[in-house]
């Protein structure tokens, strides 16, 4: 297999990362009007030990940063599949790639569906995938998702105009002890039942900041608290209305499938619930041995579909956190296909 040569070394000051994320999201690309940073990206990139000709899937494409690095890097891949719910964000990352002709395919979908939307593309392995599970400064930024708190705007929190559920729907259609449950599972709020009760007294509830003011009204606000109060409940109704921890299930498992022997899985994930469900899928995929530790012996016969690259999770380094804090909880989990 043919070792990966990148052309850098992995320095977040370095000319060729510099001039990449020039390309990919500085404020001062008025080409694209975005201002996104991938996360993780020499490490990344460098992870998926990239083979000259072979094929790989960005399945949470984005704004096309990561998938960018990867048709740059050397050697030279034949053909990055991005992936990407949000078709908004596609047309970035088309734009973006148009470079690349048809080394990039843009493919408008749902990862944990990646094994049929590759063969529809005639794709049925692949060399290594990526899958970056946070959501990008694009969609906090800009207009129409509803995703944030800093803006006025209609609850709406879908990837996928498409989708069935807006984040409005939920907060004004669940019963109390259903909306709380949601919010203490998904956000991981242990208030989650009080701030529920108070969503329901003001019905009915349309837009980002009437909803935050709830919450911050429920939690109240201490000087200088960096991270707002409302913020885990918008990640509670923003995975719900996405289904995104039943996705990064249903995907790990698709991607495992789809690679090739040696290939390898990097997953980048920003929160406790993501990064639970892929650790534990790795540790379950990787054992040589599921019996009861009552047994004297292993009767299992289990084969193991990967081995895990890195048991220490990768973070990004403090001079990353420094450039793009939106980064600070990210890691990056790699595993290898047997």
């Amino acid at each position: 297999m043919a070792q990966a040569t990148l052309t850098y070394t992995g320095e977040l000051s370095d000319s060729w990362l510099t001039e990449l994320m020039d390309r990919t999201g500085h404020e001062s690309d008025g080409d694209y009007g975005v201002a996104h940073l991938p996360v993780l990206l020499t490490e990344t990139v460098g992870q998926l030990i990239l083979q000259e000709n072979g094929v790989y899937m960005d399945g949470t494409t984005g704004d096309g940063g990561h998938s960018q690095a990867i048709l740059r890097a050397q050697p030279q891949v034949k053909t990055v599949l991005g992936i990407d719910w949000d078709s908004r964000s596609m047309e970035t990352s088309q734009a973006r790639l148009a470079e690349f002709g048809e080394r990039f395919v843009s493919v408008h979908g749902n990862y944990s569906d990646m094994v049929s939307l590759a063969a529809e593309q005639g794709i049925t392995e692949v060399n290594g995938i990526l899958l970056d599970l946070g959501f990008s400064s694009t969609q906090i930024e800009n207009p129409g998702y509803g995703l944030s708190f800093q803006t006025d705007e209609p609850l709406d929190m879908r990837y996928d105009l498409d989708g069935d559920v807006t984040a409005e729907e939920i907060v004004n259609t669940y019963k109390e002890r259903e909306l709380g449950q949601l919010i203490r599972r998904f956000g991981e709020e242990p208030r989650g039942m009080s701030i529920a009760r108070a969503i329901i007294k003001e019905r009915p509830v349309e837009t980002t900041v009437q909803l935050a003011d709830i919450i911050v009204g429920v939690l109240g606000r201490r000087p200088g608290q960096r991270v707002n109060p409302a913020t885990r409940t918008f990640q509670a109704l923003r995975i719900a209305v996405n289904e995104e921890l039943t996705n990064v299930e249903n995907g790990l498992d698709a991607a495992v499938s789809l690679l090739a022997t040696a290939g390898r899985l990097a997953v980048i994930s920003y929160h406790s619930l993501e990064d639970r469900i892929v650790k534990s899928f790795f540790n379950q995929e990787a054992a040589t041995c599921v019996c009861p530790p009552s047994l004297p012996v292993c009767i299992c016969a289990t084969m193991p579909r990967i081995k895990i690259i890195n048991r220490r999770v990768i973070k990004p380094s403090s001079e990353e956190i420094q450039s793009n804090p939106r980064s600070r909880s990210a890691k990056l989990r790699v595993v290898q296909r047997i």
